[in-house]
């Protein structure tokens, strides 16, 4: 066990550090002694860790040395070479600029002296620190990778003292991206067992520290204390005054201080001439603008026409999609004779999670498709033979409540009404009339598929495919007829999915609606009542939450081992209703401890139960039909509702004495998610699937490493259901769907015995009815004339046509060409909530029925919560539908839409009080294109997604951006410009030049190794800094002046083509997650090769990081160091208010290289910080007076020349009029904090205040004293 010596003040950060390396790696065992270490260990410093014991044991001083051990150990250090590489950056960063800065920020509070003009800058240093991490922090959750690493642990513990005590709120919302991600941090659980719950400053005061803190914490450093000691002691005069005598003084002393500071606020402003008052800046409002030239449908969009002047979705997605289906460029046939030709660069196939035909867009169709999209353009652009196949489900049981509702509506007519084939009929006139709506909404989305090859799960050529593939299972007989436990809709007269049950927790008595029912039904309470034990005035008591199941109870279950029930074994107990007698079985499945420890059985109606009813031979009472009638019970129960039962059931145990007591109980309701019905277990002879062996064969697949699963945490869930299968139930009662092949076979023969509907020896499948009649007739050993058929009524569960998808769109069974290029697929991209109802069965029937698996690999998102982390529901107005983000929506809009919803009254206002606070100017128009970067950069493998509406309105601000970039760079550029053939450096290269094809080949290089694994996040993070923060902040700036004098034409023809390889780069980096608005910019530029360039950027090559191989670390850090200087002359400017005046900027360099890199970079550095000349100065050459200084870095002074450019004299005077304001105040203080009563008769809140004023107005003394000096200096 290793030993970690921390200091045992509170806010020692370093010893932090360690401890939350220490807590976030719980498997490295550390003991923690909040000491110094003992001498012998020689540890230089705190935090230290001893690792092993006696000679061997090794010793690590120093915070990062510590923390990096210990979160090496707990796999917090980065993933891989490149994170932890990222990690110790942070590590450095942390200590060179954040530590100093928070220290000089906080120090002061604790009365610690510091150098005044340290003192001074110290809160300008920090808020410049903070600035530059708010800018990395803004696209991220955290600063290396998805989850917290060492680096998070060290910028947070470093930040930790100018949170608490420094930062105020107005600081935090500043930097509101570095406060999302502090607060984020410090909420991870091992941060608040080691911070505990961190306060937040309200308000800067100076730092006391109570006689409780004292025992608890190292004290303070000498010059932390001297504030107090300078005060004097006090002594009281007098009798001591009481608490409330103090308040009441210091209350009428403050508004007396405050009534004086009015008057003389009052007596300034009279003497100052009135200033017509500012009027408010209107709110910009984001502009629409639309696309109004006439273009047929399928036709190229007008490019000739200037751009807008700003970006608008409308203008920009307009025409250009069905251009593209059009053209042909989402088919896999484009550019290529044929599919089946060899493409060097591979094949990429995925078909989409087919969405239900009832079904419109959510929030979850716009993620997958967002994904699904981004991917599919990633790999066509990268040059394989692509294909996105579109489909749509047949949705069994959403479908025909959709369309029964319709019938009842519009005809007032049932379903049986109508009969099965004419109800068919409206079943699919309604699908060929609305049923593509799901797919207009996709293409609003920009998802490049392949819509000639989309398919509807019962379409003839899909159809046939399932219907062999029930009859191959069947006749292997892994496909097979039992009567089971099945999860029951009486609502719908039908078995339903474990997916269409919703889990409804209850923590007590609740009330709720059941359809059928006029009141609502009571659910959550626990009724025990007895059995009288037969032959002896004995009873057993037990408990259940469905009172109505005990008319088909068939036994009484107790533990072996519980000993007050040993003497019943053989016995019975008498059924209160009947003459029924039930005996009392042993089994161990009982908790002795819950209740009386004896538990009534129905295995009739009850998955439990059921188990122990096969256990012990018990007979199975069914006491409910399809319809939730009571059947084989008795009178008066008979022919009842359930629920009616349940009531009537109570009152008769009652009225019988057999009832002892009613209590709440916490509990889970099934409830069916299609028709709202309580699911009850019911026993129907159904059709079953065996899936233990193929279950078997998909686990394997996974753990040879046939089959990929990301993230890879989703293993466990996957083995656990694969190494656990059972059966799956494929039987439907419904009439919409793929009716069963399956028949029932009667022989009209005496000899043959007639069979029972749970034998399979009586079912037989066929293509046909004859093929069907011959398979009978051949088992039976009978003629066919002998055979009589009846053809299952039930369809197939809509899972059992979806398992077969990958395979039955390309044609299975028959050996069609896209067969044979296609299957298997490449990816399957979804959701994890379908791991097992889809994605495992489709690999279990692919496996079955094609030897094969039906794709590489499978990558599945995470969940879309609202921007406060809860699930979407409509009861709490939280649901968002994408195209309201796409195209904007009034609060007003919000609220009607749930107004036409199913909620209730109740719901529907606290639905509306939700959208109200979440949206209270309803929502802004986004467009697709930022909707689908925002879902790119939130999607983190291993997380849920807390989508945020707002942050989405931040890319479309992105957008804009983009936009006024490429129109200025166009414009930059000119109507004669020509780019070269091949994007390549020709040695006009200035800085800049090489400096923004560096980073943009970094920016290619993490694309496409971010595409590869699936980091979405990297990618957005990646292109969205190259755009803003490289290509527009820097490097447009810096060039102006090159493309804008006339001059040096070669250097200027360098800046135009570095231009535009940056523009057509970083538009086609942008591509796959911003189709639209690419396309229409990418359309703007001139081409290199017009003649051989593709139509569409949609099927450009992707950037290649092997063509674009520019980075260049030496010349990254070179535009580093003059960045850092351009932000310390900005940073020097904003403090002597110099925002619209140039000043000559003198740059003092330590050494040869860094004059001669200021030299070269001069024009830039001039540019970047409006300046109006930079002076390179070695270091031996004198600085001119009247310049104001700071530090770039230990290699360049920064000293701006201020003389002259303010008047002195005026400053001055301010200056002067400000110290006598200040004086006055500060003797007025001391007078008062030197009366001898003040320590004991003014309350300790008052003396703290007053000691802050005082503290502050030195402070601000001390600054207007040495601005006079220097400004004194200039005269």
């Amino acid at each position: 066990m290793a030993t970690l010596y921390v200091s045992p003040h509170l806010d020692d950060f370093r010893s932090i550090l360690a401890l939350l390396a220490a807590e976030a790696s719980p498997s490295s065992g550390v003991r923690i002694i909040t000491d110094d270490p003992p001498a012998a260990l020689c540890a230089r410093c705190t935090p230290a860790l001893v690792v092993g014991m006696g000679d061997s044991a090794a010793v690590l001083s120093g915070a990062n040395a510590v923390a990096w051990y210990l979160a090496l150990q707990g796999k917090r250090a980065g993933a891989g070479a490149k994170q932890q590489s990222e990690v110790w950056q942070w590590l450095s960063f942390a200590d060179n600029e954040l530590i100093p800065s928070s220290c000089a920020a906080v120090f002061p509070l604790m009365g610690v002296t510091l150098d005044k003009k340290l003192q001074q800058t110290s809160g300008a240093d920090l808020f410049r620190v903070l600035k530059v991490l708010d800018k990395t922090l803004e696209p991220r959750t955290y600063l290396v990778g998805e989850s917290v690493t060492l680096a998070d642990m060290a910028v947070a513990s470093a930040l930790l003292l100018p949170f608490k005590y420094a930062l105020e709120p107005s600081d935090r919302k500043a930097v509101s991206n570095v406060t999302r991600w502090f607060t984020t941090c410090i909420n991870q659980p091992h941060f608040i067992k080691v911070l505990g719950k961190v306060k937040l400053c309200e308000k800067v005061v100076p730092i006391t520290t109570n006689a409780e803190t004292k025992a608890s914490t190292r004290p303070l450093p000498a010059a932390a204390n001297s504030t107090a000691g300078d005060m004097a002691e006090v002594t009281s005069n007098g009798p001591p005054k009481t608490e409330a005598q103090l308040k009441k003084e210091a209350k009428r002393r403050e508004k007396l201080e405050k009534f004086q500071q009015k008057k003389q606020m009052e007596a300034k402003k009279k003497t100052q001439p009135a200033t017509e008052k500012k009027a408010k800046p209107e709110k910009k409002e984001l502009g629409v603008i639309s696309y109004n030239i006439p273009t047929p449908s399928g036709e190229k969009k007008d490019v000739l026409t200037p751009l807008p002047d700003s970006y608008s979705p409308q203008y920009v997605e307009a025409a250009w999609y069905p251009w593209w289906e059009k053209q042909g460029f989402f088919k896999p046939e484009y550019g290529r004779q044929s599919i089946s030709d060899p493409n060097p660069k591979g094949i990429f196939m995925m078909c989409i999670p087919p969405p239900n035909v009832t079904g419109s867009l959510h929030l979850g169709h716009a993620l997958t498709n967002a994904i699904q999209d981004c991917l599919t353009r990633w790999h066509r652009m990268c040059g394989k033979t692509t294909l996105w196949n579109p489909g749509c489900d047949h949705a069994g049981i959403a479908t025909q409540v959709v369309v029964e509702k319709k019938l009842m509506r519009d005809k007032g007519m049932s379903r049986h009404d109508l009969g099965r084939d004419k109800f068919i009929e409206e079943v699919w006139k309604w699908k060929n009339e609305k049923g593509d709506r799901i797919y207009h909404q996709l293409k609003k989305l920009g998802s490049s598929l392949d819509w000639d090859r989309a398919c509807f799960t019962m379409d003839p050529k899909l159809s046939y495919a399932v219907q062999e593939a029930f009859i191959r299972m069947h006749d292997e007989g892994v496909i097979y007829r039992s009567k089971r436990l099945v999860n029951w809709s009486c609502a719908l007269n039908s078995a339903i999915s474990d997916i269409e049950v919703d889990k409804k927790e209850l923590t007590g008595r609740t009330l709720l609606p059941v359809p059928g029912y006029k009141d609502k039904v009571e659910f959550g309470v626990l009724v025990s009542f007895a059995y009288k034990v037969d032959g002896s005035d004995e009873e057993v008591v037990v408990a259940t939450t469905r009172i109505e199941t005990m008319l088909g109870d068939a036994a009484v279950a107790v533990h072996p081992d519980d000993s007050r029930y040993r003497h019943l074994k053989g016995k019975m107990v008498k059924h209160p209703f009947c003459e029924r007698k039930m005996p009392v079985v042993f089994d161990n499945f009982v908790d002795m401890s819950f209740g009386t420890g004896a538990v009534k059985i129905t295995p009739a109606h009850d998955h439990t139960d059921y188990e122990v009813g096969v256990r012990h031979s018990l007979p199975f009472l069914n006491i409910l039909d399809e319809n939730g009638l009571l059947i084989n019970v008795p009178l008066p129960f008979l022919g009842m509702k359930r629920f009616d039962a349940r009531k009537a059931v109570f009152e008769a145990l009652q009225a019988r004495g057999h009832f002892k007591e009613v209590k709440d109980n916490p509990m889970v309701v099934p409830v069916c998610s299609r028709s709202k019905d309580i699911v009850e277990p019911l026993l129907k002879p159904q059709w079953y699937v065996n899936c233990t062996e193929m279950g078997k064969q998909a686990a394997d697949a996974v753990r040879e490493g046939r089959l990929k699963i990301i993230p890879e945490h989703h293993l466990k869930t996957w083995f656990n259901w694969m190494d656990n299968i059972r059966d799956w139930c494929i039987s439907r009662q419904l009439w919409w769907g793929h009716r069963i092949p399956a028949y029932f076979i009667t022989i009209d023969d005496p000899s043959v015995k007639p069979g029972e509907d749970v034998d399979g020896h009586y079912w037989v499948s066929g293509r046909t009815l004859q093929e069907a009649r011959e398979k009978a007739a051949k088992r039976f050993n009978v003629t066919p004339d002998k055979v009589k058929l009846r053809q299952d009524e039930d369809v197939l569960d809509t899972w059992f046509s979806s398992g077969i998808f990958p395979f039955s769109i390309f044609g299975w069974p028959n050996e069609t060409q896209d067969l044979s290029v296609f299957y298997p697929g490449t990816l399957l991209e979804t959701g994890h909530d379908i791991l097992f109802f889809w994605v495992a069965r489709m690999v279990m029937m692919g496996l079955k029925l094609t030897g094969k698996l039906p794709f590489k690999e499978v990558y599945l998102h995470a969940v879309v919560r609202d921007a406060h982390g809860r699930k979407m529901s409509k009861s709490l107005g939280n649901v968002i539908d994408p195209l309201d983000v796409i195209t904007g929506i009034s609060l007003e809009g919000l609220h009607t839409q749930l107004t036409h919803s199913n909620l209730d009254p109740v719901e529907v206002e606290r639905a509306k009080q939700g959208q109200k606070s979440d949206y209270p100017n309803g929502i802004p128009e986004c467009g697709t294109d930022a909707l689908r970067f925002a879902l790119c950069a939130y999607t983190s493998q291993g997380r849920d997604i807390n989508l945020d509406v707002n942050r989405i309105l931040g890319y479309r601000h992105f957008c804009n951006k983009l936009w006024n970039a490429v129109k200025f760079a166009v414009k930059t550029l000119g109507d004669n410009f020509v780019p070269l053939e091949k994007a390549q450096l020709h040695g006009e290269e200035i800085i800049p030049d090489r400096w923004i094809l560096s980073r943009l080949s970094a920016a290619v290089a993490l694309c496409d190794a971010s595409f590869k694994v699936y980091d979405f996040p990297a990618v957005t993070t990646a292109i969205y800094n190259f755009w803003l923060y490289e290509l527009c902040d820097v490097y447009l700036e810096c060039v102006k002046p090159v493309l804008g004098e006339e001059g040096d034409e070669r250097r200027a023809g360098a800046c135009r083509q570095t231009l535009y390889t940056c523009l057509d780069v970083g538009l086609r980096l942008l591509s796959p997650i911003m189709p639209f608005v690419t396309e229409e910019l990418y359309q703007r530029l001139p081409r290199r090769q017009p003649q051989l360039d593709a139509p569409s950027i949609s099927v450009t090559p992707y950037p290649d990081a092997q063509e674009f191989c520019w980075n260049s670390d030496e010349v990254d850090r070179n535009m580093d160091f003059v960045m850092n200087v351009v932000k310390t002359i900005r940073s020097l400017r904003a403090d002597y208010n110099l925002t619209k005046t140039r000043a000559d900027c003198y740059l003092q360099c330590a050494d040869g290289a860094t004059l001669f890199l200021v030299q070269t970079s001069s024009a830039q550095i001039q540019t970047l910080s409006y300046s109006q000349a930079v002076i390179a100065l070695s270091a031996e050459q004198a600085v001119p007076a009247g310049c104001a200084v700071a530090i770039a870095s230990d290699r360049c002074t920064v000293n701006l020349m201020i003389k002259g450019l303010i008047n002195v004299d005026k400053e001055l005077s301010k200056l002067q009029a400000k110290k006598g304001e200040l004086d006055k105040l500060m003797e007025k203080l001391q007078d008062k904090l030197a009366k001898s009563d003040y320590r004991d008769k003014v309350p300790f809140k008052v003396q703290q205040q007053d000691a802050e004023k005082l503290r502050q107005s030195q402070t601000e003394l001390d600054k207007v004293k040495e601005a006079m000096d220097n400004f004194s200096k200039m005269i």
